[in-house]
């Protein structure tokens, strides 16, 4: 493994030119400088005036006799009295770290920290620690930066989902537990609003019933509309999609309804597009029924592929994306990339990637992963951390490590899930890219790809953490892409199962409290033990330690 470690340094990329940084704000005026240097000595100034005023006032309220009369008390009290005060300070502290060490691993931050910040923070009168103006350069630099964090967090439909009642369902009635948020159910309700109504739907009582029906929460009254869809019209697409998606228990079965769609979308379609220039509502109407018909083409492919009717998959997608060029956004070349794979189709992935591995197009886990991959597997059979680090590295081999560091850069997740480091779920119907969602998503479908090629499992092993040293500030500054948003443990949570412990990156580090508390449960549990193990013992240490207070009070 040592050799492993070395090897993960190895040859890097050709940068891409890195984000912009924020614009420089302007100098600020003598004023403001004031106004921000008195704000921040604010709290000192309050405590260095606080002792002046006790220091002034200790004769009057004669601090020293009744310090003195506290110190005589204390000397009084028993050693059990000790040992109760010291437990229950322990037991507390401990409370209080139990809760925020959950609340950190629940939410990501410190219940103290937020309420400090929050609450006490504005009562003290602090303040930020730099001042800008509305139209500065800074402020426009922060609002760029906050515009890319929610384009950077935008979710996405998953493209290789899977069935709800052949799959998750079936999921729920083995283990009693939900695969799927109903965050992520909620999106999913929304695109098939999208793509499944429109203004036109009230012209045909059937789309009328099934426009209700998408927007139903509950899946066996959806079902029940869908079947009083078809008694109005017995060949309303939607209807059987619907049917196919939530009602038909095994592929097979679903296979036969997306069909039965696919038949009544086909007829659906061709009317549609003789009336199209009649008027703006029958253009709308034709690109309601071309999602309809597009999206029931690719579950057909996708029942092909999960039938093992694999090259009638790949037909089926590559008429789809030549059909229907525009449709890019539904990223139908990531199923058609897993289905070339399974065939052990090599070149054609290579020219799948060639046309959108591009600079300009949106990259995702598939797309950066699968061109590792292939890189990967020219040189896996024959890899040796050993014999590479005593000759070094051939520029194959470089190439290899550099695609591995590109899609761990993109998507660092990813590894820990290919070389079964972490538990695979079954993955959700939105992912957030470069987020542990497209991770799951992706190794779900892909890990048997990579299991396949020799020793390309072994070489991601050696590699894939080498590419943290080159980015060792990931959310200010990246190598490849831009920096590692910051948003996507939030969507994250949202999108997956409470019982899937999502994977954070970079991984936080412990919170000052959580720390304080730790010690503070410790030193007072001890101090507890020792005075009811040696009560004399602690007890000359406790007067002799009020003996020095004292002291010490009566030299001032």
């Amino acid at each position: 493994m040592a050799d492993c470690d070395g090897l993960s340094e190895a040859g890097t990329a050709a940068a891409s030119p890195p984000a912009p940084a924020p614009g420089l704000s302007p100098p600020l005026g003598w004023r403001e400088r004031l106004r921000a240097g008195l704000a921040g000595t604010g709290a000192s100034l309050w405590f260095v005036a606080g002792l002046g005023v006790l220091y002034a006032l200790r004769v009057p309220l004669r601090l020293c006799e009744n310090l003195a009369a506290v110190t005589v008390f204390l000397n009084s009290l028993t050693p059990k009295f000790y040992v109760a005060l010291t437990g229950t300070s322990s037991l507390i502290s401990g409370l209080i770290f139990i809760f925020e060490w959950w609340y950190f691993h629940k939410h990501g931050t410190s219940f103290i920290e937020q309420v400090s910040v929050s609450h006490l923070r504005p009562l003290m009168g602090g303040t930020e620690s730099s001042i800008s103006e509305p139209g500065s350069s800074s402020s426009n630099s922060e609002s760029e930066t906050s515009r890319q964090n929610l384009s950077e967090c935008k979710v996405w439909r998953n493209p290789l989902n899977l069935f709800r009642g052949a799959e998750y369902r079936r999921y729920t009635w083995v283990t009693g537990k939900e695969p799927l948020t109903y965050y992520d159910m909620n999106l999913s309700a929304q695109d098939h609003q999208t793509f499944f109504t429109c203004d036109t739907d009230f012209l045909r009582p059937s789309d009328t019933v099934m426009q209700k029906a998408w927007r139903e929460r509950n899946p066996p009254a959806r079902i029940k509309a869908a079947y009083q869809a078809l008694e109005l019209n017995n060949d309303c697409a939607t209807a059987y999609v619907l049917l196919a998606e939530e009602e038909a228990t095994t592929i097979l079965d679903a296979e036969r309804l997306f069909k039965q769609a696919l038949k009544a979308g086909e007829t659906i379609y061709r009317r549609s597009q003789q009336c199209q220039h009649q008027s703006p509502q029958h253009e709308a109407q034709l690109r309601r029924d071309t999602n309809v018909l597009v999206y029931i083409k690719r579950r057909l492919a996708m029942c092909a592929r999960k039938l093992g009717r694999i090259k009638e998959a790949v037909k089926i997608m590559r008429d789809l994306m030549k059909e229907f060029p525009p449709l890019t956004m539904l990223n139908i070349h990531e199923n058609l990339l897993e289905s070339l794979l399974e065939l052990q189709a090599y070149a054609d992935v290579q020219a799948v990637l060639a046309k959108y591995d591009d600079i300009s197009l949106p990259k995702s886990a598939a797309i950066c992963y699968t061109a590792a991959l292939l890189k990967t597997r020219t040189v896996s059979d024959k890899f040796s951390p050993e014999t590479a680090s005593r000759r070094g590295l051939s520029t194959a081999e470089i190439n290899a490590v550099e695609a591995i560091h590109r899609a761990v850069e993109f998507n660092p997740h990813v590894p820990k899930y290919l070389l079964e480091m972490k538990s695979l779920i079954l993955p959700p119907e939105h992912i957030l890219k470069r987020g542990d969602s497209e991770a799951i998503a992706y190794a779900f479908f892909h890990l048997q790809h990579w299991k396949r090629i020799e020793g390309a499992l072994n070489l991601l092993q050696c590699t894939w953490e080498g590419t943290f040293r080159m980015i060792p500030y990931p959310l200010e500054k990246g190598h490849l892409f831009y920096p590692y948003p910051s948003c996507t443990e939030t969507a994250d949570r949202e999108l997956l199962p409470t019982f899937h412990h999502v994977s954070v990156y970079p991984k936080k580090e412990l919170p000052f409290f959580i720390h304080f508390t730790a010690g503070l449960c410790s030193s007072t549990a001890m101090i507890a033990l020792l005075t009811h193990q040696f009560p004399e013992i602690m007890g000359v240490f406790a007067k002799a330690v009020s003996m020095i207070s004292r002291t010490c009070i009566e030299y001032l």
